[in-house]
């Protein structure tokens, strides 16, 4: 398992060139050194859509779009099979994410990757999730094949995220569902179903027992009283 990070800034030593900073994990695990590990870098850079000349530079003369990149390479040097990508657009621009996305899409299906990929941008998760998990004070409250989210959402919570998702088309008009009250503390989360305290939908039961992550027969899981598996629509 390897990691990409959020920030590409911070996610590298400055200190370092890079050549070493991909190349790293393939001396601590020693899987190559000396020019079998500058070869397997070279490689490694020109999968990412680097140059085989920036194995000697330094981070801070590369754009965050190719520092990101150099972190995309830094997790592939060790053949994962499991990347771990902590909001790895979220600090890059619009026309850059798109770039790094597509880039992400490339090596998974080239190196049969799975990705858990963590995000508040749902239509960055839309694009590059199979599968997706809805989250709220740390729990999740629903989880099924991404288009099934997208097209027949269950759980309120998933519903008011997606009704703030911006249409491409202005014209095109959908209602907005505004949640009330403030977000609680994760650290003394309320009684029953955590979500109750925001939702138009809370029952009696909902302030008292928590709800379980039920499934239905095609794996679309949700947490609540209210719209779970076999409730109301």
């Amino acid at each position: 398992m390897q990691i990409i990070f959020q920030d590409p800034y911070a996610s590298l030593n400055p200190r370092m060139r890079v050549g070493d900073i991909v190349g790293e994990g393939l001396e601590i695990h020693k899987l190559a050194k000396g020019k079998k590990k500058r070869d397997r870098v070279m490689e490694l850079l020109k999968q990412v859509g680097l140059r085989e000349d920036h194995y000697d530079r330094y981070p801070h003369e590369f754009s965050g779009g190719q520092r990101q990149r150099i972190g995309i390479a830094r997790a592939l040097a060790v053949s994962p099979r499991f990347i771990v990508a902590d909001e790895p657009v979220s600090s890059l621009d619009v026309s850059i994410q798109a770039q790094i996305i597509n880039l992400l899409q490339e090596l998974q299906q080239k190196m049969q990757l799975t990705y858990f990929f963590i995000s508040h941008d749902l239509r960055v998760v839309e694009h590059i999730s199979h599968r997706v998990a809805i989250m709220y004070l740390g729990k999740i409250v629903e989880i099924a094949p991404s288009e099934t989210i997208y097209r027949d959402a269950k759980h309120p919570y998933t519903r008011a995220l997606l009704s703030a998702v911006p249409m491409p088309d202005p014209d095109h008009k959908k209602e907005r569902i505004i949640l009330q009250g403030d977000v609680p503390s994760p650290v003394n989360p309320p009684t029953g179903c955590s979500f109750h305290p925001r939702c138009p939908y809370r029952e009696e039961i909902c302030d008292k027992v928590e709800p379980r992550l039920e499934f239905t027969t095609d794996g679309h899981g949700v947490s609540c009283h209210v719209f779970g598996p076999g409730k109301r629509v």
